[in-house]
């Protein structure tokens, strides 16, 4: 008789201690790969994240003020704890988020970079001074951390967004409580047990678990700050107008249709390449999936031919096989969803469906898991459901244009605009694409253009809600704010003054002109 394999007991983790809230109700964690249940989730309350909230809350003052090296200091322990770990906080990905593991590895190696990255805050949040302004009169700005934020993961990038968000938010001296998705949980747990051994101070970082209700919390807390988010568009500006009334700063990234643009001198294989990576990857449950293909009349026909020949060779299969190509989606209800959006595509927008993904082949043991295989619509037009819609899964949607300005006409015509590639070796192309896509994030020959953690990772339009990016020098602009000071200096009196030289000393100034600033 095989013995059950015990569950995975998700907990939250508040003032550096392990911690289960009495009475709070669970739902199951499962493992797309094959369906099954492998863990239980609590759905914490109001009260948890309020508890986290005032954790937070009184340990800003001490972690504020720790020497900046020292903040520092623990972002390389972090990032070193890391390193030693890679496989393990990769495997947890894998298991209940189901990315396939070459993906969770990636992903867990640019949180890495990320924190690097981070560990050059005294660089990064340094002010400005400005001298001589007045007469024996200096301008000074400095940057300051604001107190406890708040942050919400998605299901599709647990440790990622985790990246974007905590690492400069404490390493500039504020602290953060974080809610993972209820579907992918498992690696802010091995997270924790990392804090704990870095011996991160309590409170500087915790954790709460659950659905919605947690966040109900945040925004009517003085002591919150800031919020958070990766999601879609419609959940960031309801977190935009609940945060807007209390005055709080919010970093909301949502929704997502991105364009590949193929011009008639795209090189071919790297193309092919980085549309298999762009569309597929990640069971096309990522921001920057480039799920719009537009293509030039001169190679239209022969693209089709070269993505469906490509596309048939991609093995579906569980998260953890090496030798597979693309995971499960995140659970049933995703993939049904998907599946009625490939329906809707065929019946109602009536576009060509060349490759259905619809009930691929998988091994016997992994029949229960939630696949989908590559999808290919072709003879698509813009206002089509599926090219309008982000279906989050691994469905590409072909358009032909009639030219570089046909295809920017489109983009920009779009309400969300996160990314957009191009594949030319054509100079003009490249610099015109690079100019006039209405997008945050260009690429040029990538199929994904997500920017290195040196540098803002965000859309425009509706895919970004307000207008900080996450990473980079965005980042630490979000995580601090600016304080002025105007100083005046001057050289000891030698001695003192006399009544009388006192006295005109401190009179009235007549003057026909008063400055509104020192002089």
């Amino acid at each position: 008789m095989t013995a059950t394999p015990e569950l995975i007991r998700i907990r939250n983790y508040i003032d550096g201690k392990w911690t289960d809230e009495a009475g709070a109700k669970t739902i199951p964690l499962f493992n797309p790969s094959d369906g099954k249940q492998i863990g239980e989730v609590p759905l914490s309350t109001a009260e948890a994240s309020t508890t986290a909230i005032a954790s937070c809350h009184r340990a800003y003052d001490e972690w504020r003020r720790q020497p900046i090296g020292r903040r520092v200091k623990y972002l390389f322990d972090m990032r070193r704890a890391m390193e030693d770990r890679r496989e393990e906080l990769a495997h947890s990905i894998a298991i209940d988020q189901a990315k396939h593991i070459s993906e969770a590895r990636g992903e867990v190696q640019r949180v890495i970079e990320i924190i690097e990255t981070a560990c050059s805050i005294p660089t990064l949040i340094q002010g400005e001074t400005l001298e001589n302004i007045g007469a024996n009169i200096v301008g000074r700005v400095v940057r300051q951390p604001l107190g406890v934020f708040c942050g919400v993961a998605p299901f599709n990038f647990p440790a990622l967004v985790f990246g974007w968000f905590i690492p400069f938010a404490i390493g500039v001296g504020n602290t953060f409580v974080f809610k993972p998705s209820p579907q992918s949980p498992y690696f802010m747990q091995k997270m924790c047990d990392i804090f704990s051994q870095i011996g991160l101070p309590p409170g500087v970082i915790n954790v709460v678990n659950g659905d919605h209700v947690p966040t109900a919390a945040w925004y009517d807390d003085p002591r919150v700050r800031g919020i958070c988010m990766v999601g879609s568009s419609p959940t960031a500006r309801k977190i935009a107008e609940a945060a807007g009334r209390a005055g709080k700063r919010t970093m909301l990234l949502g929704g997502a249709k991105n364009y590949l643009v193929a011009m008639e001198d795209l090189p071919w294989d790297l193309f092919i390449e980085n549309y298999l990576n762009s569309c597929y990857g990640s069971a096309g449950q990522r921001c920057l999936a480039g799920s719009i293909v537009a293509a030039v009349p001169e190679i239209h026909d022969e693209l089709v031919e070269r993505i469906v020949a490509a596309s048939r060779k991609m093995k579906v299969g569980s998260a953890l096989d090496p030798n597979i190509h693309i995971g499960p989606v995140i659970s049933a209800d995703a993939r049904a969803r998907i599946e009625r959006c490939i329906d809707v595509g065929v019946r109602q927008d009536k576009a060509k469906l060349v490759l259905d993904g619809r009930n691929p082949e998988v091994p016997p043991e992994i029949k229960g898991g939630y696949y989908v295989g590559p999808t290919i619509f072709t003879e698509a037009t813009p206002e089509m459901s599926i090219v309008q819609t982000e279906i989050f899964g691994p469905v590409a949607a072909v358009i032909k244009v009639e030219n570089l300005d046909h295809a920017l006409r489109l983009i920009r015509a779009q309400e969300v605009g996160n990314g957009a590639c191009i594949f030319t070796q054509n100079l003009y192309y490249t610099e015109k694409f690079i100019a006039e896509a209405d997008v945050g994030m260009v690429g040029v020959n990538v199929g994904v253009p997500a920017p290195h953690p040196y540098l803002p990772f965000g859309g425009i339009k509706q895919s970004l809600v307000g207008t900080d990016k996450a990473q980079g020098r965005d980042g630490i602009d979000f995580f601090t704010q600016n304080k002025v000071a105007t100083v005046r200096f001057a050289q000891p009196a030698a001695g003192r003054l006399t009544a009388d030289a006192s006295k005109e000393a401190s009179g009235p100034k007549t003057s026909a002109v008063k400055s509104c600033t020192a002089s």
